[in-house]
């Protein structure tokens, strides 16, 4: 990794010594960072077994909501689960695999483990410890959880959860569409839902990224498929960006993520994730709210980005294969 090094130290002065910042004057985008309404209620329990498709597997809904409880649905998609990732350790430390589901994939409120490099899960996790990782949005519930976690979970904890994420194949599990207009949405639990109820709203400059079966999603399958809707030449735009073609705006995007996006070394992979979890994580380095490891380099990325730049990077980056 020392050629990389070299390579950044050479290109980042050349590239923040041109032009001013562009930073938004609106503050975090609603849209990616949702946030529950002070009356938000879960659904009702209706006391029937919840059940996915393609499983045998049947849980009770009080299972679905236990954050000590990893519900999985599916097995033989991964290997045995460790103890931390299945039910945690009581009374602070909550299963992995309920927020990021039994083999990572997460969702739109969180992230995606599966196949993140273990040194980066790692640093990640010690860099919510130290609160050098935080949130433009305070009020939202999955990074303050995550931040309670690290603190209490043991450095071996930690190191056996990465283990497991990192050796997981990322699977595509996102289908990005190109559109003017949107389904009207709603916060369903930190993340955005399709009301159904046929209205439809002009997408404006927002990413609108829904599952496309809203119960599985709660019922925390790992195996939920979701839709982002982006504006219309998003995708071209954000792949002209994460080439460097915009000279003087962004940084190549392979430098640090490898030419497919796919990751390198230690560094991650952006490829295939979701892209509102990607808009949060560009705004939170402009921002200064995400400190940790490597944000001096990705600050010099980022900050001359708008929020239409973080879109397009967002489509982009989302609607590659993992």
């Amino acid at each position: 990794m020392r050629g990389l090094a070299a390579l950044l130290s050479a290109v980042f002065p050349l590239f923040l010594a041109t032009g001013s910042p562009v930073r938004s004057e609106e503050g975090p985008p609603p849209w990616a960072y949702p946030v529950n309404p002070p009356d938000f209620k879960p659904s009702p329990d209706d006391g029937q077994l919840q059940r996915v498709p393609d499983s045998v597997a049947a849980f009770t809904v009080a299972q679905t909501r236990d954050r000590f409880f990893a519900p999985d649905w599916h097995p033989a998609d991964h290997p045995p689960l460790p103890e931390i990732v299945a039910h945690g350790r009581k009374p602070d430390v909550l299963a992995c695999g309920f927020c990021h589901r039994a083999d990572g994939p997460g969702g739109p409120e969180n992230a995606n483990l599966a196949g993140l490099p273990a040194s980066y899960i790692v640093q990640q996790m010690a860099d919510f410890k130290s609160g050098a990782r935080s949130t433009s949005v305070p009020q939202r519930l999955p990074p303050n959880l995550m931040t309670s976690l690290a603190k209490a979970a043991t450095d071996s904890e930690i190191q056996e959860a990465a283990a497991y994420f990192s050796a997981l194949k990322p699977r595509a599990a996102i289908r990005v569409v190109e559109t003017n207009t949107v389904p009207k949405t709603y916060v369903a639990g930190w993340f955005l839902a399709q009301a159904n109820n046929g209205e439809k709203e002009p997408i404006g400059q927002r990413i609108i990224e829904v599952p496309e079966d809203l119960k599985q999603f709660e019922n925390r399958d790992a195996r939920s498929r979701f839709i982002a809707y982006v504006p219309v030449d998003s995708v071209e735009s954000g792949k002209a960006l994460a080439s460097g073609a915009s000279q003087g705006k962004t940084l190549p995007c392979g430098i640090c993520h490898g030419p497919e996006l796919k990751g390198l070394g230690p560094l991650p992979g952006i490829a295939g994730r979701s892209p509102s979890y990607i808009v949060r994580q560009l705004y939170d380095f402009q921002t200064g709210a995400r400190a940790g490891a490597g944000s001096a380099l990705m600050k010099g990325v980022v900050e001359k980005l708008t929020i239409e730049d973080m879109i397009s990077l967002a489509a982009y980056a989302t609607s590659l294969k993992p």
